[in-house]
């Protein structure tokens, strides 16, 4: 596969810049991959989309509103940090924009010098070590100073306090429990209390893993053939009484229903690994690309990806997973359904419109 086979056009204004008033009013383009036909729905049109038995699978990851500003302490040079992840006390993984130099040693002043951390490895590529000199203060800072790390096509000002506080609300899903994401499972925001208990009534039923959503979500391919991409690890997790309900889901006929790319993704590595879903917690740089057998996932949820992206890749080939014979064939009616959701005028991406594929 080449990446060019992941293009598309999208006029900028498509792009949404922040989510509708009400959630579940967001537009649903449903994709019939057996035959390619699309319908045009809502997401409050979705407990007549499935049927008694179904299962959604949800992913109960927390975003971190870790996206902290600050200084150099030697030059007093603006930075900005994400941080990704922590990897012992006081010690974070984390993503460093400057102006200046990332050099180990150099020391740094965040949250209106609340905090103060010192690089203690450049890792290349704007990822860096940082320690934190008080390991107790970094939750407490990041609740307090923190902002949503919302994606770069979504356009915040640094001191656009409104969007900071609508984001910190809206780029987090009605469940989210478990912090960890630097990037909300899109898909997921779609749903409120009210649908998840429509939808309970209709027969439907849900259950949640996790599956922290990390930086290489926004990556790009950027080689030209797909297989030489490499996939960053995501962190994920599925307890007992999710795995016993997807096997009672998959057993009695109905069907497993994932909400998300990331669900996807945490489903078919478990399964991949031991061959059936089954309580598990680890971490995945499963790839999924046309062609691909999927051995969980019936039916799957998703907002509208970025060209090239490994998420539109996913899609690609879930949608071509009805007919194995033909690897080119998810890439086609995806591609037809997106550019039929330019012509009626979708909103894209995170805080976009969604496609239902069954």
């Amino acid at each position: 596969m080449k990446a060019a086979d992941f293009d598309y056009d999208l006029p900028p204004e498509l792009i949404a810049q922040q989510p509708l008033p009400e959630r579940s009013a967001s537009r649903m383009l449903v994709l019939h991959r057996s035959s390619g036909a699309i319908e045009h729905c809502v997401v409050t049109d979705l407990p007549g989309e499935l049927a008694c038995g179904d299962l959604l699978v949800l992913n109960d990851t927390r975003v971190l509103p870790a996206r902290l500003f600050g200084t150099w302490v030697d030059t007093g040079g603006r930075l900005e940090v994400l941080l990704l992840e922590e990897k012992e006390p006081a010690l974070w993984e984390a993503m460093l924009r400057s102006a200046r130099a990332r050099r180990a040693g150099r020391h740094l002043l965040l949250a209106d010098g609340r905090a103060r951390a010192a690089v203690e490895h450049d890792g290349g590529g704007g990822r860096v070590l940082i320690r934190f000199d008080s390991p107790g203060s970094v939750q407490g800072i990041i609740a307090e100073y923190g902002v949503p790390p919302v994606p770069p096509y979504i356009k915040r000002p640094e001191n656009a306090t409104d969007k900071v506080r609508m984001d910190r609300e809206r780029y987090q899903t009605v469940y989210a429990r478990v912090p960890g994401a630097v990037a909300a499972p899109t898909a997921g925001l779609h749903f409120t209390d009210e649908l998840l208990d429509e939808l309970a009534r209709a027969g439907v039923a849900h259950t949640f893993l996790t599956l922290h959503v990390g930086p290489g979500t926004f990556r790009p391919v950027k080689v030209e053939e797909v297989e030489e991409h490499v996939m960053e690890s995501e962190r994920y997790s599925i307890g007992e009484p999710a795995a016993a309900a997807i096997r009672h889901a998959a057993s009695s006929g109905g069907r497993v229903v994932a909400v998300g790319s990331t669900t996807v993704r945490a489903l078919e590595a478990v399964a991949a690994e031991h061959g059936s879903i089954a309580a598990a917690t680890g971490r995945t740089g499963l790839f999924i690309r046309p062609p691909y057998s999927f051995g969980v996932v019936d039916a799957m949820l998703t907002n509208f990806h970025l060209p090239r992206s490994t998420l539109l890749m996913m899609i690609c080939a879930f949608a071509g997973a009805h007919d194995g014979s033909d690897s080119r064939r998810g890439i086609r009616i995806v591609m037809s359904a997106y550019r039929e959701a330019v012509r009626e005028r979708y909103r894209f991406y995170s805080y976009g419109d969604c496609m239902l594929i069954i």
